[in-house]
């Protein structure tokens, strides 16, 4: 049996507690190394350059750069690394802006430690994730798309196969490529492909944008 790649993680946030405290709960669950820290936007990008993390887990708001722009920077700079926001419900505004800007996630701070660690997980795999525990709140702050953003999305989204649009409806819902292979009784294999193929087609750099795009053209999600 193959042995199980390391995956590589920056933290940036400007509280050395809170870095520690990652560091500390990725570095126990065996499989993660550390490979930098940074305290505020620029140092992230400059991390992210620097190391090439598979993952970057950046605090929603620091100082020296605007939790938006730093994620489109890093998105741009080094596609490779997949940006998980750490927030907390003052945060929460940027949120949206900031997964359609390619960050592929977000944690709220004051979440479980094993909810850290499944998160990086998935995220290192590709398949980038909501916090379950904060979802729920996002979408209902999420007040819905205006027409013109609806009509483009289901524009978008009428490149897709039939079979793409039930695999992004099950996406949008927070699924495991796991659980969608379930589901549809298709092989886990066949279901990456599918995304990889329904990713390409809406030109979204992730998991979250298409879920995002399924929710602006209001499919059953």
């Amino acid at each position: 049996m193959d042995k199980p790649r390391t995956i590589t993680v920056g933290i940036a946030d400007d509280q050395v507690l809170i870095r520690t405290g990652v560091r500390g709960v990725l570095e126990r669950s065996g499989g993660v190394v550390v490979v930098g820290e940074a305290g505020d936007g620029g140092g992230a990008l400059e991390l992210a350059r620097r190391q090439r993390p598979q993952v970057l887990l950046m605090d929603a708001s620091m100082p020296g750069m605007e939790g938006l722009a730093a994620v489109r920077l890093v998105r741009r700079h080094v596609p490779g690394t997949q940006v998980v926001l750490l927030c907390t419900p003052h945060t929460e505004e940027m949120l949206f802006p900031a997964l359609r800007a390619g960050a592929a996630g977000f944690l709220f701070k004051n979440g479980e430690p094993g909810a850290l660690v499944n998160a990086v997980r998935a995220v290192a795999a590709g398949e980038a994730m909501l916090s379950p525990s904060a979802t729920r709140a996002l979408i209902d702050h999420f007040t819905g798309a205006d027409s013109e953003r609806r009509d483009a999305a289901r524009s978008r989204i009428s490149l897709l196969t039939r079979r793409e649009q039930e695999v992004l409806v099950y996406l949008a819902q927070g699924m495991a490529n796991a659980r969608i292979a379930r589901l549809m009784y298709l092989s886990e294999g066949a279901i990456k492909a599918h995304v990889s193929r329904l990713l390409t087609k809406l030109r979204c750099d992730n998991r979250v944008q298409a879920a995002l795009i399924a929710r602006d053209a209001a499919l059953p999600c």
